[in-house]
């Protein structure tokens, strides 16, 4: 299985998870079958490039996405595109995969989606757009 981190770097799985998908400079694709690592550039729209990160991760062969959080509208474009989102991640590439395989992400879904991570004006008015979930 392929796995697709957020990235800041092209440390492997040294590298830190970014906390905003969209806007990272790298992409860590981690093939859990042959332990192969692939880091490709992020050169979606976000960053000046074109098309959706999805599109991007989807080309590159991932079936699952591993990231800190997740707005309802790009889970949406995750599932059309055929990958699932797990979502709680921190800490390195390799943090991250331990995580996805111990079973301690949670599974992205619209009651799960970050306030934080959606487009301007939602939120839940406190300043940050942070929400917290009980």
């Amino acid at each position: 299985m392929k796995l697709c981190i957020p990235t800041l770097g092209r440390k492997g799985l040294e590298e830190l998870v970014g906390e905003h998908f969209g806007r990272v400079p790298t992409y860590t694709i981690v093939d859990t079958e042959s332990n192969e690592i692939t880091v490709i550039d992020n050169k979606t729209m976000h960053m000046g490039g074109t098309g959706y990160a999805p599109d991007l991760i989807s080309k590159a062969g991932a079936e699952v996405m591993i990231c800190g959080g997740l707005g309802r509208r790009a889970i949406g474009l995750f599932e059309q595109s055929g990958i699932t989102v797990y979502m709680g991640a921190s800490g390195t590439v390799k943090d991250a995969v331990d995580m996805f395989k111990k079973g301690l992400l949670a599974k992205a879904t619209d009651e799960t989606a970050c306030d934080q991570h959606a487009f301007r004006g939602e939120g839940t008015g406190d300043g940050h757009g942070h929400h917290h979930h009980d």
